[in-house]
């Protein structure tokens, strides 16, 4: 008999790319690789790669773990996901992250923006629509893990402290503040007051590349002096500083390792977090059918460029394995210790899991003999290392700073090409939207975030699956 020229593996609903008409999906593997095989009435046929490696893409399921979901949620469930967002009953994870935007305007206007930002877009929202959107996140979480106040550039908001004062005062365990640097490189004086935020605050600096050409593409300007700048200033005040590398094919996806070795060099950065480009917003410089990088591709490229981690360090994240991938290394006396390699995928899916078992590494065992009394001849680190292998920044160690903790995040945003309602449901990073609903960021950015969008969503809610 005939064969297909293609194994066939799974089924999901997706979206055209083109129309964003929910469409059936195969998943199948073919060549090596993992494609998508959907048909819109409209625009026809259409094959997408989502991965590149099938024995990584298989075994993300075992990294699957029951669902946390919010206090409460918001939206009811009536056209099905993702017609309902705002959390609908329906969506299986609570807000790992959540996105405040406290404005629409930047100082940049760049290229490539989720949010379609520059200096003369939308408005600055009032302290009191802030505080609404923050306490409506509040009453979803009780306490919730990390809230990332952006824009637009947040650091252009007139009352930009009163509102981190605002967030400060809420029961919030993380706060992060998202910025492209620019005020950060000019303005010595604002980095030396974001420092007096000591503890659970963190600044998420945009870093995509060192090339020029590369950020023109990116960002319309050469902002390599500027984020030189920044860090300098972040490194004199030793802020705790993440770096956020938005990626596409060609353009800096050869830069990662790079990238890692340097924010390993610099005092105060505590990880790095690479973005493939969610076909969404404004891309001027992007073509789907050619620029994207799937999830697989990101990880395989860091392991062939970076000396420090390996397959082996680089594991699904449990609450949204499809979309998150997460290395954990210790800087500990000088050296770099891998320690994502160390954990078992059992230990990854207990809330609270008492040890990591590790294989014997006489320099990584000295230093933790050294850091913890409780860690005698036995093959195991104690439950207070265990509290930093987490999705989030909390340190409960008391023998090690965060400081001590480096992470390599991938972090995929699904748009209308790969996206995946199965893993959707899943989605951990949300938006509180301006009319107070809370949103997974890639439905957000694809179907909710202006009036031209939410006309094109009423039009899509009643049209039949094909």
């Amino acid at each position: 008999m005939p064969e297909r020229p293609y194994t066939y593996y799974d089924f999901t609903l997706s979206l055209c790319p083109h129309c964003l008409r929910r469409v059936e999906a195969k998943i199948v593997f073919e060549d090596g690789g993992v494609y998508m095989l959907k048909r819109c009435p409209s625009h026809g046929r259409q094959k997408v790669l989502i991965a590149t490696d099938i024995e990584y893409y298989k075994s993300i399921r075992n990294y699957v773990k029951p669902s946390e979901t919010p206090r409460r949620f918001n939206t009811a469930t009536h056209y099905g996901c993702p017609y309902d967002c705002g959390l609908c009953a329906d969506h299986e994870q609570h807000s790992c992250l959540t996105v405040i935007e406290i404005t629409d305007r930047c100082n940049l206007t760049c290229p490539t923006c989720y949010a379609e930002s520059s200096p003369l877009h939308g408005r600055h929202r009032t302290l009191a629509e802030v505080e609404a959107m923050v306490d409506v996140l509040v009453e979803n979480e009780g306490e919730p893990d990390v809230v990332q106040i952006s824009g637009g550039e947040p650091t252009l908001h007139p009352q930009f402290w009163e509102i981190l004062d605002m967030c400060k005062r809420k029961p919030i365990k993380h706060l992060m503040v998202n910025t492209n640097g620019v005020r950060l490189a000019k303005d010595e004086a604002f980095v030396a007051r974001l420092a007096t935020y000591e503890g659970a605050f963190e600044v998420y600096l945009q870093f995509d590349s060192f090339k020029k050409e590369a950020l023109e593409s990116l960002r319309g300007r050469d902002l390599r002096e500027v984020r030189l700048q920044a860090l300098e200033h972040l490194n004199k005040y030793n802020l705790s500083t993440t770096l956020v590398v938005t990626l596409q094919k060609g353009l800096n996806d050869d830069e990662m390792g790079q990238i890692i070795d340097f924010a390993l060099q610099q005092r105060c950065v505590r990880g790095v977090t690479f973005q493939p480009t969610q076909a969404a917003g404004r891309l001027q410089n992007f073509d789907p059918a050619t620029d994207r990088l799937t999830l697989t591709e990101t990880r395989q490229r860091i392991i062939e460029q970076s000396p420090v981690f390996t397959a082996e360090d680089l594991l699904p994240v449990p609450c949204n394995p499809d979309a998150l991938v997460m290395g954990y290394a210790l800087k500990l006396g000088g050296e770099v210790f891998p320690l994502t390699r160390y954990v078992q995928p059992a230990e990854l899916l207990q809330s609270s899991g008492n040890t990591i078992v590790y294989e014997h590494d006489p320099r990584l065992r000295q230093h933790l003999l050294r850091l913890f009394s409780t860690a005698n001849t036995v093959d195991t680190i104690t439950p207070e290392l265990n509290q930093l292998l987490c999705c989030l920044p909390s340190i409960q160690a008391p023998n090690l700073r965060y400081e001590n903790l480096f992470r390599v995040i991938i972090l995929q945003f699904m748009d209308a090409w790969n996206f995946d309602v199965r893993a959707i449901k899943k989605s951990c990073v949300h938006i509180v939207s301006k009319d107070l609903k809370i949103i997974p960021f890639e439905t957000m950015n694809l179907l909710y975030r202006d009036e031209e969008k939410l006309a094109r969503l009423q039009q899509l809610r009643d049209i039949p699956v094909l």
